[in-house]
């Protein structure tokens, strides 16, 4: 097994005593390769692409533009073995951007079973000097930073990088180190007036891009991208809804067997496609629950009811678990610690109904993609815990029941796609996301009754309105908070003391980045006027006009 070095001397890649420097080149230059046995992968036809994530902000971004191509994805830290990624069967592998340089003493590395196993490599950014540094080339800092649009002009047009594009074409860049002297083996295949390697490569799949090809910025980025996965990787792009319903039909029965699964059923999109992949795949062996937390939308409850008895022929319990849920989050006031309260007792809910139910094996959730990643906890290079979600860290450690997720490595957009290949009616597949904990963490401070009461009203209006003005499709989640501050105010000539409430409207493709709506100043008249004049707790209403980073969506 080998170790990484950042000595200049050693071209940056040292060893346990097995492998020497020049066998990493050897393998770069395709003279060695190691390539697992094919084997089941999440996309079903052995056809897969890691990416190993050096901290960028775009690396969630490279996975959305891998997935538009039909092309299934993970997002791996720097840290991860070949044992972990060879069940993926991958075709290749792409090395995200980074803040890190890589002549910096901790600086992140590519693992060394990447240069074993010959697969085809696209470095991005920090992804390409990282190549450079550890081939045996030279990355130094540049002259000048180069951050934004840049011309790229091609210097070899045959590179199957660059098939059916211009051979001038505006990239965006961002970085301030550059590559000064190629590694043995490749040649700079593009340039701009700043950067005379701004892409690299040799003639066995091994490229580098000192640009972003995944932002929007660059216009033929995401020809780029899609280049690299069918020419240089030879997929096929097999990675559809109708495949991987398919799959994951026949990956459910595997895993349950004659087992019995009860389906944590909320009438959201994610759990509503998990709960018709599960039904599909096992039949009656599937029961799905629907519980009432007391944390819902106003006529939410009969509304849920009523849509799945309507579309889904499935068995349906509903648990009114109001009185346990909030006692559970009596005097909580930190969100974490809600959303770890929150997903406990959902647990203890599911458990205790699984008993009632007899012998039941498995418990089902709609959870995705987006989730995994905001949950995780640092791992070296990878992305720090933005906030636990209930069904993720927010699951007790002594549960009693194994997990089902079939939609865990989806993101928003394309489990919405497996809806409609499913057959779901639209009303259930475009509804707007609402969160597992539901309105606890839309309540600043402790959760009560009265704040339940007051926040459901709001909300209410802002759904009402956003619904009238024909605006509800194109928003990704429109919605209101309730502050825990309280504001003077005038109504009727008498003094008033009452809560503030925030209004929040956002568009996104897949919860990861947002930016908040530009709603029309009619529309936000409208809703702050109704809820002063029909909520008397409320006195005071603001309009959220934060993007996705710097804040989240949800304001907890």
């Amino acid at each position: 097994m080998t170790s990484q070095s950042n000595d200049p001397a050693t071209h940056r890649i040292s060893t346990s005593g097995d492998v020497e420097v020049s066998t990493y080149l050897e393998i770069a230059e395709g003279k060695e390769g190691l390539r697992p046995a094919a084997q089941e992968t999440p996309s079903g036809k052995g056809e897969a692409v890691v990416v190993i994530d050096f901290g960028s902000q775009y690396s969630r971004l490279i996975a959305r533009r891998i997935r538009e191509c039909n092309v299934y994805c993970e997002i791996v830290p720097p840290s991860v073995s070949w044992e972990q990624v060879a069940p993926l069967n991958p075709r290749g592998v792409i090395l995200s951007g980074g803040p890190a340089s890589v002549y910096d003493p901790n600086a992140p590395m590519a693992p060394a079973w990447l240069y074993e196993s010959g697969l085809p490599i696209l470095g991005i950014c920090y992804g390409l000097q990282v190549l450079a540094h550890q081939l045996g080339g030279k990355v130094v800092p540049g002259n000048m930073r180069e951050y934004g649009h840049a011309s790229l002009h091609q210097n070899d047009a045959t590179s199957p990088l660059f098939a059916d594009l211009p051979s001038s074409m505006t990239v965006w860049m961002s970085h301030g180190d550059q590559v000064q002297e190629l590694p043995p083996g490749f040649r700079s295949l593009a340039h701009t007036d700043n950067s005379p390697i701004a892409v690299m490569g040799n003639d066995n799949g091994v490229l580098g891009l000192q640009f972003h090809p995944e932002v929007v910025h660059t216009p033929d980025g995401k020809k780029i991208i899609e280049n690299f996965l069918y020419h240089v990787c030879q997929c096929q792009g097999t990675w559809t809804p109708t495949n991987f319903v398919d799959e994951s039909v026949a990956r459910i029965q595997a895993q349950v067997g004659n087992g019995k699964v009860i389906c944590a059923l909320s009438g959201g999109v994610d759990s509503t496609v998990t709960a018709a992949l599960i039904h599909r795949a096992i039949g009656d062996q599937l029961t799905c629950i629907f519980v009432n937390n007391g944390l819902l939308r106003q006529g939410e409850a009969e509304q849920v009811i009523d849509t799945v008895e309507r579309n889904l022929k499935m068995k349906l319990v509903y648990v009114d678990a109001t009185e346990d849920f909030l006692t559970r989050l009596a005097a909580v006031v930190d969100p974490e610690q809600k959303r770890r309260a929150i997903g406990e007792e959902f647990i203890r809910v599911f458990e205790k109904q699984a008993e009632q139910l007899g012998q039941v094996d498995f418990l089902a959730q709609g959870t995705l993609y987006p989730d995994v990643i905001e949950s995780q906890s640092s791992d070296g290079n990878a992305s720090a815990t933005i906030k636990t979600h209930h069904n993720v860290g927010g699951l007790p450690e002594n549960m009693t029941l194994s997990l089902v997720e079939p939609l865990r490595y989806l993101f928003k957009d394309e489990v919405r796609e497996a809806g409609l290949a499913l057959d779901l009616p639209e009303e259930m597949v475009y509804r707007q996301p609402f969160p597992g904990p539901g309105l606890a963490i839309r309540i600043i401070g402790e959760v009560t009754w009265e704040k339940l009461e007051v926040l459901r009203a709001c909300d209410w209006i802002v759904m009402d309105e956003i619904q009238q003005a024909n605006l509800y499709n194109e928003l990704w989640q429109s919605f209101a908070v309730l502050t825990d501050t309280r504001t003077v105010g005038v109504m009727g000539d008498f003094r008033t003391y009452g809560y503030m409430v925030a209004i929040r409207a956002v568009t996104s493709e897949d919860a990861m980045t947002a930016d908040w709506a530009r709603l029309p100043y009619d529309v936000l008249a409208k809703i702050s006027n109704r809820i002063v004049n029909e909520v008397s707790e409320v006195n005071r209403v603001v309009y959220d006009i934060t993007s996705k980073p710097p804040g989240t969506i949800e304001w907890e």
